[in-house]
């Protein structure tokens, strides 16, 4: 584990999510689906609350990580999208280097480090990045 991996995953270096913003007030409506998540996955966690849903990439972008979804009060990932719409793995795997793609534009987009239960996660508050992972994730469905 390098240097990186260390301040990502413990999310120092990155300033404190201001409470008062939208983004901690979107976080605040799915906090029950990401302490869920964070008892669940021991990989580091990065959120980006978007107006239509909010969007957790899992591990260490864009190399390694999978994606989990919050919708309303549903959580969703791949498994449930190939399991519920039938997407074979070739598709996922287009799915997951789009995503690669869109998260690697957005790698110069302010951070935030904020606690859910006992762990750090971070937190992109980009209504762009958002969008663009919601427009990848849309498609698939159709």
């Amino acid at each position: 584990m390098g240097l990186f991996d260390k301040v990502f995953a413990s999310g120092k270096g990155y300033p404190e999510l201001d409470e008062t913003s939208s983004a901690a007030g979107r976080i605040a409506k799915i906090r029950d689906q990401l302490e869920s998540l964070t008892k669940q996955i021991h990989k580091p966690l990065e959120v980006i609350p978007g107006e239509e849903g909010s969007y957790v990439f899992i591990g260490k972008p864009p190399k390694d990580f999978g994606i989990a979804w919050i919708e309303g009060d549903k959580l969703h990932n791949l498994k449930t999208l190939a399991e519920e719409r039938g997407v074979k793995p070739e598709e996922l795997k287009r799915l997951s280097d789009k995503l690669r793609k869109i998260y690697e534009a957005n790698q110069d987009d302010a951070r935030f480090t904020t606690k859910i239960g006992r762990k750090n996660i971070l937190v992109t508050p980009s209504e762009e990045f958002s969008k663009q992972v919601r427009e990848v994730i849309r498609q698939v469905d159709r």
